[in-house]
């Protein structure tokens, strides 16, 4: 590991969180504790601004449960679950990488969470994303369309239409083959959530629908460029940090 993981404890108790701190001080060379948040939306909020690599999350918390701050971030840190219950949601991310802790957090079982951190780094920070977290937690549902508000009226857009989706600023639109812009009230992470697995993110603010990609081309520095078989003939860009991961997706 090369540097220490900037990394945020989010617990509403001030004894776990005290503890937890305590505990990691013995990994100071792999772990900076830089801030901790005691609710949902004091998480998020400090996530966004402070960009941690790493973040310990309780579930059970006032404003946003931890499930619910997941799925609004926009960031994409490494989670640790910290939870005094052991629900059985958690227990896939024993088949993983990303693992959890159940409250109070003893020194010995951290040791053996550090170990695998200690190997997902050395494979790479950004193998998995939160969005793959996100994917790996919840069960997709078989979705035909998505809604969409205009006015007093909602529309059905069916998903086999939507060419791509696209985050601008705070606004997140729903782009069809046909041209048309739809503005939805979901953030891009909760859309992925929802969508299957033709659907995928190529940078931090576009998801495509593999079923209208045209060709793929490499770009520059490890991008990869998505010509879309929509109206406008759209070209999307991947940023570096999905290069990687899209060209083993796609066998490039």
């Amino acid at each position: 590991m090369n540097k220490a993981l900037k990394t945020i404890i989010i617990d509403d108790e001030e004894l776990a969180r005290l503890r937890l701190r305590r505990l990691l001080t013995s990994y100071r060379d792999m772990i900076d504790v830089i801030d901790d948040a005691v609710n949902g939306e004091d998480g998020r909020q400090k996530i966004e601004t402070l960009q941690p690599d790493l973040i310990f999350l309780d579930i059970e918390m006032p404003v946003y449960n931890g499930f619910e701050m997941l799925a609004k971030l926009q960031h994409s840190p490494h989670v640790i679950f910290t939870t005094a219950y052991d629900h059985y949601a958690i227990k896939a991310f024993e088949e993983d990488s990303i693992d959890y802790l159940l409250k109070p957090v003893e020194a010995d079982r951290l040791e053996l969470t550090i170990r695998k951190l200690e190997k997902l780094n050395r494979r790479s920070t950004s193998d998995l994303p939160l969005e793959t977290l996100l994917r790996q937690m919840q069960v997709k549902k078989d979705r035909k369309t998505l809604t969409v508000k205009l006015g007093d009226r909602i529309l059905l857009i069916k998903i086999a239409d939507i060419a791509y989706i696209q985050a601008e600023d705070k606004y997140v639109f729903l782009c069809c083959l046909d041209g048309r812009r739809h503005l939805t009230d979901f953030t891009i992470t909760a859309l992925e959530d929802r969508l299957d697995n033709s659907f995928v993110r190529i940078n931090r603010s576009t998801l495509i629908n593999t079923d209208h990609i045209a060709d793929i081309r490499k770009g520059f520095n490890g991008t990869l460029i998505f010509n879309i078989n929509d109206k406008e003939n759209s070209k999307l860009s991947s940023s570096r940090r999905y290069g990687e991961l899209l060209k083993e997706h796609f066998d490039i």
